[in-house]
């Protein structure tokens, strides 16, 4: 992996760590989870956790990159991933 794949990986671990964990379009698996394994369970932990649930999609992400990192499928997802999770942080800091 060079270090563009790398830093690529990187804003896609945080896009999708925080749509899991925090986005809206989301709120209904993070409810499924709480309502199948109960509020105070550890899936329910795990997907409201930010550090909890990043080390599953950063692990999932460093395998996609080491196999496919490549390619212009991964490096347009991830950069698309890298970029949304970039303009939202512009946007709260913006605002």
């Amino acid at each position: 992996m060079n270090l563009g794949e790398f830093l690529l990986s990187v804003g896609a671990t945080c896009r999708i760590t925080r749509f899991l964990t925090k986005d809206a379009l989301a709120a209904g698996f993070r409810s499924w989870v709480a309502d199948r394994f109960g509020d105070d369970s550890k899936p329910s932990y795990l997907v409201s956790c930010s550090w909890c649930t990043s080390i599953w999609v950063a692990s999932a992400t460093a395998v996609l990159a080491h196999r496919a990192g490549g390619t212009t499928g991964f490096q347009i997802t991830a950069a698309a991933l890298s970029l949304s999770y970039l303009a939202g942080l512009a946007s709260q800091w913006l605002d």
